[in-house]
């Protein structure tokens, strides 16, 4: 199992869980992109849990071998659809393009602040 940190916490979830989520973020930043995954846990007592993270360009996540006397914890389908993700913003090959803001997308009054 591994124990992933990330935003100060951490949670316990199992190996290929943990590989599939930080190849994952790794192709969402690679084209500046974010999203949230549930991902099923082990909490400290060994009962099951599950935590959403958001991960993208500034993730910074940070996975351990974790030893443990509990299950690993396995989420075949998770695992399959992350890998299958990535695999899709890698073929890409370049970041998505991003949508120029316009007039009407700007705050009212915006320019009246000194940032």
């Amino acid at each position: 199992m591994y124990r992933l940190h990330y935003a100060g916490d951490s949670i316990i979830t199992g190996t290929e869980i943990a590989r599939a989520l930080l190849d994952y973020a790794q192709a969402l930043a690679q084209v500046g992109a974010s999203n949230t995954v549930d991902v099923p846990t082990v909490n400290e007592d060994g009962s099951p849990g599950r935590s959403e993270i958001l991960i993208g360009p500034a993730s910074q996540l940070i996975a351990d071998v974790e030893s443990s006397e509990f299950d690993e914890v396995v989420d075949e389908a998770l695992v399959a659809h992350m890998r299958a993700e990535a695999a899709r913003l890698r073929s890409y090959g370049s970041p998505a393009p991003r949508a120029e803001a316009t007039a009407s997308d700007a705050s009212p009054g915006f320019e009246d602040y000194e940032l």
